[in-house]
């Protein structure tokens, strides 16, 4: 599932790809991936355009120029391209937003959903999100005051996004690595220099995986060479069985409440 840097990877570069170009037609292969009919969907957006891309945790929200937004939310297996007719995936379009002779094509929503609502029907509909790990407001202090009540797991507590916002599996496992701590033990029983490096980890992790590009299998567009370039950086993430580079012992996967979790036993403690 795309995490917050997959998600900024996106929104930094469809800004530049879509913002203010009007959308001149819309397809809807999957009427379940939209809130509204095809019709009202269509309607809308046709003619308009994308005034601004924000970023809320795992949801991109496209602000159009009708004051609506489109809510994008990829959930698992969800991803993007942007291109011509003739360079498009081998792949069912759920969605597809034409700019002329380009589009954007939205694969993979069998989870996923792109709904059109007002601003406070956005706002309503992220309201129950955690803090923004990445905003200048999350900074060591407030995250070291806003640990005291917390409880629980650390691992499940990093993808909980009631917790922090845009954090899942890969990045989870991989912030623990960087502040070698074991992602089973509690967060309750940190102490405040683990604490702390738990917070410059998840700053570190999240700033370098996004200006990297994130994990995603896919190309956003053709060359592009940015979207998905993290896949060589991991340490721990879906590699189990392989030599630790910090220690050298072997990385192991368990699972946590039915989460995927790998770790190096020899570094982390």
């Amino acid at each position: 599932m795309p995490e917050l840097p997959e998600m900024e990877n996106y929104r930094i570069q469809l800004s530049q790809l879509l913002v203010n170009k009007p959308i001149h037609s819309v397809t809807i292969n999957r009427e379940k991936s939209i809130n509204i009919s095809s019709n009202d969907f269509i309607n809308h957006l046709k003619g308009s355009s994308i005034v601004r891309i924000e970023r809320k945790a795992k949801h991109l929200l496209f602000h159009l120029s009708t004051n609506k937004i489109l809510l994008l939310h990829l959930m698992l297996g969800g991803w993007m391209f942007y291109g011509t007719e003739e360079e498009k995936p081998k792949r069912t379009i759920q969605i597809q937003l034409s700019f002329g002779d380009k589009h954007l094509y939205f694969i993979g929503l069998r989870l996923g959903y792109l709904h059109l609502l007002t601003p406070q029907e956005c706002e309503e509909e992220l309201k129950d999100l955690g803090p923004e790990p990445t905003y200048y407001q999350f900074t060591e202090a407030n995250f070291l005051d806003y640990l005291q009540h917390k409880r629980g797991n650390i691992k499940l507590k990093l993808v909980d996004q009631h917790f922090l916002s845009g954090i899942g599996n890969c990045y989870s496992d991989e912030i623990c690595y960087h502040a070698k701590i074991l992602p089973t033990r509690k967060i309750e029983d940190l102490q405040e220099i683990e604490q702390k490096q738990l917070y410059h980890s998840i700053r570190f992790i999240l700033q370098s995986a996004t200006e990297i590009g994130g994990y995603m299998e896919h190309p956003l567009y053709k060359n592009d060479q940015k979207t998905g370039s993290y896949n060589n950086h991991c340490k721990v993430y879906d590699m189990e069985g392989t030599t630790c580079s910090r220690c050298q012992d072997t990385i192991v996967f368990i699972e946590l409440s039915s989460k995927k979790c790998f770790y190096c036993p020899g570094c982390q403690h």
